[in-house]
C-alpha cells in the first residue's frame, strides 16, 4: 500500500475523525472490525512465481472508503469551524439585543423605569443636530411671514389657574410660539397635560411648528410642577452631593412626568457658582440653587443633570450664563446689587458653563440680567454682544438656542418694553422669555417694528427663528 494510503487508513481507523465525522459509535467498530479482517485477508504468502498479480479487490474498496472518509471529515470540520463565527455575525447584525451597537427609534419616547442604566458620557440629542435638520428648518422657516418668524421668538406665560384659552389671540393671531408654565401647578400631571394639549390644539390650527412648552423645575423651592405624579425634587445644593451616575438617573427619573404632562424643556439647571457668602448671594446661595461645590464640579453635575433630562425626553437650558454667584441682588426683584465685578471672561465661574455646554450639550442656554464690569460694564449680558456672541456663540462655541431671562424681571424695568425684545434679538439671542403677560405683545410689536425697517434685523430674527424651529424638529414638535 503506498504511504499515503497507509497514513489515511490510519486516520479512518481513529476514534477522532469518526467523532468529527459525525459516525455512530456502531459504524465506528463495524468499520474497525473490517478494516482489521481487510488487513489480516492481504497478509497472505509472498507470491514466488512470476506471473502479476491480480489486484486484490479489498485493499483497492478500503482506499476507496478511506479516501470518501477522509474527504467527508475535512468537509465536516470545516463547516464546523466556520458554522459559529457566521451564527455570530447574523446575531450582531440582526438581532437588536444582541447588539452592542443598537441605537433605539429616534420618534420613541422613553418608557418609565425602575431600572435605570445611564451612560458616562454625555447623550445624542433627542435628534441629532444634522445638516437634513438644518435644512428643513430652513426650508420652514422660509415658507413663514416676517411675523410669524418673530413669533417663534417670544416665549409667554401661562399662570397657574388661567384657562389656556386666555393665551388663544397670542398663539392664533400673534403666532406666538412658546409657552412657560408658572406659578405653582399643584394638581398633578394630568392637570398640566389638559392644558398642554388645549394650548397645542390651539396652535394647530396656525399650521405653524408645535408650541415649545417649558417651565422651571430644578427642585427645592424652584419646582413649579407637583402634585399626583410628579416627584419631590431635592434642592440643586442637595443634588451637588449625589454622585454624577446616581443624578444622572434622578433627572431621568424627574423628566419622565415632565414628559407625560406634555413639556418638552426645563429651564433647568442653575450653573452658577457661588464666590460669596450664600446668605448674600439672594439669587441662588441664599436659596440652594447651585450645586454647592466648586466650578468644575458644579460643570460635572450640571452635565449629568442634562444627560439625564435628555434621557428622560426633555431638553434642558442652563442658567444664568456667565453667572449669578458673584451678585448681591436678585435680578427678578431689583435693578441693585447686581453689578458683578470680579467675573471674568476666562475665569472659573465661567468656564463651568463651557464645561457644562461641552459634555452635556443642553438644548439651550439662559443669559441673566446682571451687569459683568469685567466683560461689558455698559450691557446687562443678555443685551451684550460680547457676552452672546462672541463668548457663548464664538468662544464656547454654542450653536443652539439662546433664551433670556425673563425680560418682565425687576433688572431691567428702566428700559421699556418694546425695546427689550430687539436689544436681546441683536446681541444674538433667540427667545425672549417673560414672566408678566403684559410685556408680551410691546416685546413682539417692537421686534417686528424693527425687523421691518432693518433688513441686517430681520436677517438676526430669520436665523434665530432657524434655531429655534430646528430644536422644535430634534424635540419631536414638528409632524
Amino acid at each position: 500500500m503506498p504511504r499515503f494510503v497507509k497514513v489515511s487508513a490510519r486516520f479512518a481507523r481513529s476514534p477522532l475523525l469518526s467523532v468529527a465525522s459525525g459516525a455512530p459509535p456502531a459504524a465506528i467498530c463495524a468499520r474497525e472490525l473490517y478494516n482489521d479482517s481487510s488487513h489480516r485477508r492481504n497478509r497472505g504468502p509472498m507470491i514466488q512465481h512470476n506471473d502479476k498479480p491480480q489486484p486484490n479487490r479489498n485493499r483497492r474498496m478500503v482506499r476507496i472508503v478511506t479516501t470518501v472518509i477522509v474527504t467527508l471529515a475535512i468537509v465536516a470540520i470545516a463547516i464546523g469551524a466556520f458554522a459559529p463565527v457566521r451564527h455570530a455575525t447574523d446575531s450582531d447584525t440582526t438581532n437588536g439585543k444582541a447588539a452592542p451597537t443598537s441605537v433605539p427609534s429616534r420618534t420613541s419616547s422613553p418608557a418609565p423605569s425602575t431600572t435605570i442604566s445611564m451612560p458616562q458620557t454625555a447623550s445624542p440629542s433627542p435628534t441629532p443636530k444634522t445638516d437634513g435638520t438644518s435644512d428643513r428648518a430652513k426650508r420652514i422657516v422660509e415658507a413663514m411671514s416676517l411675523d410669524e418668524r418673530a413669533g417663534q421668538l417670544v416665549m409667554a406665560a401661562l399662570q397657574y389657574g388661567n384657562d389656556p384659552a386666555t393665551l388663544q389671540a397670542m398663539i392664533q393671531e400673534q403666532h406666538v410660539g412658546n409657552v412657560i408654565l408658572m406659578g405653582n401647578w399643584v394638581s398633578g400631571v394630568e392637570n398640566v397635560a389638559r392644558a398642554t394639549q388645549a394650548l397645542q390644539r390651539l396652535n394647530a390650527s396656525t399650521g405653524l411648528p408645535g408650541l415649545l412648552i417649558a417651565t422651571d423645575q430644578e427642585g427645592g423651592t424652584v419646582q413649579h410642577l407637583s402634585g399626583p405624579g410628579f416627584d419631590a425634587m431635592p434642592s440643586a445644593t442637595a443634588q451637588g452631593q449625589m454622585p454624577l451616575d446616581r443624578l444622572r438617573a434622578a433627572a431621568r427619573d424627574w423628566a419622565l412626568p415632565l414628559k407625560r404632562s406634555g413639556l418638552a424643556m426645563n429651564l433647568a439647571p442653575s450653573v452658577d457658582t457661588v464666590t460669596i457668602e450664600r446668605a448674600v448671594n439672594e439669587p441662588i446661595g441664599a436659596l440652594y440653587r447651585d450645586f454647592g461645590l466648586d466650578a468644575q464640579r458644579n460643570g460635572e453635575h450640571a452635565a449629568a443633570f442634562i444627560e439625564g433630562m435628555r434621557a428622560g425626553g426633555v431638553g434642558s437650558a442652563i442658567k444664568h450664563y456667565p453667572g449669578l454667584g458673584s451678585v448681591r441682588g436678585n435680578t427678578d426683584f431689583t435693578a441693585n446689587g447686581i453689578v458683578d465685578d470680579t467675573t471674568t471672561e476666562n475665569g472659573t465661574e465661567v468656564n463651568a458653563f463651557t464645561s457644562a455646554i461641552r459634555q452635556g450639550k443642553p438644548a439651550m442656554v439662559m443669559v441673566s440680567l446682571a451687569t459683568y464690569k469685567l466683560i461689558d460694564p455698559d450691557n446687562p449680558a443678555a443685551f451684550s454682544p460680547a457676552i452672546v456672541t462672541d463668548m457663548l456663540r464664538r468662544g464656547t462655541p454654542f450653536d443652539g438656542v439662546v433664551i433670556s431671562d425673563s425680560l418682565s424681571a425687576g433688572a431691567v424695568s428702566s428700559i421699556a418694553p418694546q425695546d427689550l425684545g430687539v436689544r436681546f434679538i441683536d446681541a444674538g439671542g433667540d427667545i425672549c422669555c417673560m414672566n408678566a403677560a403684559s410685556y408680551t405683545q410691546p416685546i413682539l410689536d417692537g421686534i417686528r417694528s424693527r425687523a421691518a425697517a432693518d433688513k441686517g434685523f430681520a436677517a438676526k430674527v430669520t436665523a434665530s427663528a432657524e434655531r429655534v424651529v430646528r430644536l422644535k424638529i430634534e424635540l419631536g414638535l414638528v409632524q
